[in-house]
């Protein structure tokens, strides 16, 4: 009898979670009962809701796995605690679910999102990022390519993709409008959970990359702009709290937003960022090299095709294919793979 009640209850399992949502959540709030669905519909899961198993999914990902050694700001930092992709990842995956559940959002979607936004990120960040947007003639937004690697790249036994539900999906592709947020700019009908995301991955960037600035020395911190300071605090922790807390209590009826004087100390740390920081030559000098290296190794294999997209079974074009092969390379391969290729030649002539 225990035996086949623990049966029973584990079957209603999730179930209950679902009811769970519907009960305590806000109603701004997806739940994950009256998700809109896969594209291909599956027989649900006893213990997990859809979208718990969406980012067990993610997690479980190559391209996951590959964030690790792929830059955030420093290329092939010599020290051990300079931030990866993989780090960010997880740091805007802790600051979005910290929102959401003080905002009573859907923090399993919340997780999903953050943990799938940036799978698609070429070598070397958005140095990568730009280069091929600019050879490939289709162009290349590291936020689609996220989306290509959740509905097609990654491989199942049951076939191409993910299967992800379209909350998750639509979160990934549109999680990069915390910017517009921050500039009081017109922001797409999204999910709260997906704005959320937005906003931490802000958070997550503003204050890591200015604390791996400082701990490797390209700026001191006497240079960051007291304003900023004043408004959202001196040290790492304090400044990721008051940024935290100025969503929770500037979100309201729905809105997601930040306090005013939080919006503003937020907008003048990134733009320190990119007028002070990043155009410093010891980080701008590592930019151009990451770009030159993406260049070279995109023409090269335009006409040197690699043995391994010889035998590739869709339908793509071969220069598709040739920007997944890159976009899907961490660092250190792309590296590698330069310098195999061009051993110290001179390169750069395109």
């Amino acid at each position: 009898m225990h035996r086949e009640g623990c049966r029973i209850h584990r079957m209603l399992l999730r179930e209950i979670i679902e009811q769970r949502e519907i009960d305590t959540l806000s109603p701004s709030a997806c739940f994950a009962r009256y998700s809109r669905g896969r594209a291909t519909p599956e027989e649900e899961d006893p213990y997990r809701t859809a979208f718990q198993r969406d980012r067990d999914r993610i997690l479980h990902t190559k391209a996951f796995r590959r964030l690790k050694r792929k830059t955030q700001v420093f290329l092939a930092p010599e020290g051990d605690h300079f931030r990866t992709r993989l780090t960010h990842t997880l740091e805007v995956s802790q600051i979005a679910r910290t929102i959401s559940r003080a905002l009573f959002l859907n923090e399993d979607l919340t997780e999903a999102i953050a943990l799938g936004h940036d799978l698609g990120h070429t070598p070397f960040g958005h140095a990568g990022e730009t280069v091929l947007n600019e050879v490939y003639s289709a162009g290349f937004k590291h936020y689609e390519q996220s989306l290509r690697i959740v509905e097609h790249l990654e491989k199942r036994k049951t076939g191409a993709g993910l299967n992800l539900t379209w909350e998750v999906r639509q979160g990934i592709l549109n999680h990069s409008h915390g910017k517009a947020i921050l500039y009081d700019q017109p922001v797409p009908d999204l999910s709260s959970e997906c704005l959320v995301v937005s906003l931490a991955d802000a958070i997550a960037y503003i204050n890591h990359d200015i604390d791996d600035a400082l701990t490797a020395g390209v700026i001191s911190f006497d240079a960051l702009p007291k304003e900023a300071v004043t408004a959202v605090g001196e040290g790492n922790s304090k400044r990721i709290n008051s940024m935290v807390l100025g969503v929770i209590e500037g979100s309201s009826g729905g809105e997601i937003n930040i306090l005013p004087e939080i919006k503003r100390g937020m907008r003048i740390l990134r733009d320190f960022l990119y007028q002070e920081v990043y155009p410093r030559e010891a980080i701008e000098s590592e930019i151009r090299q990451a770009r030159q290296m993406v260049r070279d190794l995109y023409f090269y294999l335009l006409e040197h095709p690699p043995a391994q997209m010889n035998h590739d079974d869709t339908d793509d074009s071969f220069e598709r294919r040739l920007v997944d092969y890159i976009a899907g390379m961490t660092d250190e391969y792309a590296m590698r793979l330069h310098h195999s290729i061009f051993k110290g030649s001179q390169t750069g002539q395109r």
